[in-house]
């Protein structure tokens, strides 16, 4: 391996940690003022299977990268269907679309969906006020989080694994459609011009 692809992964590893240290900061905020702020504990629930639904679709998406084949996106964009011609960057950098998806999204869902649960038991224990509630509350959320969130990452690799194509031209479609109001924004690696 040639030492500037050495410096271009050691560069990577380095923004993508950034980047993951400044997103959970601002979703740790965000979710905390949110549920802080939220009086009514059957929204902050809805917080809480929305965060661990992102990071499914996250996981399912990092996944469908890594298992795409990159063969029928390109006869896909040489027809010009729309999202395929993104889609084949995506499978082409599928090592950092998987970092990013599975490891920044899905894992940054996974401790904020962990605080959410516990932001939640204390809401719960103070509403109803009983002594081992606390203890039995945070383990049966705790329970019901894990076994819903790799229960649909489980089912989420399944069609990640099964209809690659079809989720990174889904995919491809939906960012393409997002950068063109947010062109002045967007100017990575994923461009569509």
């Amino acid at each position: 391996m040639s030492n500037s692809k050495n410096r271009s992964r050691i560069r990577w590893i380095i923004v993508i940690s950034l980047w993951t240290f400044f997103l959970a900061v601002a979703l740790s905020f965000v979710s905390h003022y949110f549920l802080n702020e939220l009086q009514s504990i059957a929204l902050s629930f809805v917080i809480l299977l929305l965060v661990v639904m992102l990071g499914i679709v996250f996981d399912l998406i990092g996944t469908a990268a890594a298992a795409a084949d990159i063969a029928p996106l390109n006869a896909k964009a040489a027809r010009r269907v729309a999202g395929a011609k993104c889609g084949v960057n995506l499978v082409k950098n599928a090592e950092r679309v998987a970092t990013f998806c599975n490891d920044v999204g899905g894992d940054i869902s996974g401790i904020i969906s962990g605080t959410l649960v516990t932001v939640i038991v204390i809401k719960l224990v103070v509403t109803f006020s009983h002594q081992q509630a606390e203890f039995y509350l945070g383990i049966l959320l705790a329970a019901f989080v894990a076994a819903l969130t790799v229960g649909g990452k489980a089912w989420g690799k399944v069609i990640a694994i099964n209809y690659s194509t079809e989720v990174i031209l889904l995919v491809g479609l939906m960012i393409t459609k997002l950068q063109r109001p947010l062109s002045w924004f967007s100017k990575g690696e994923i461009n569509q011009r």
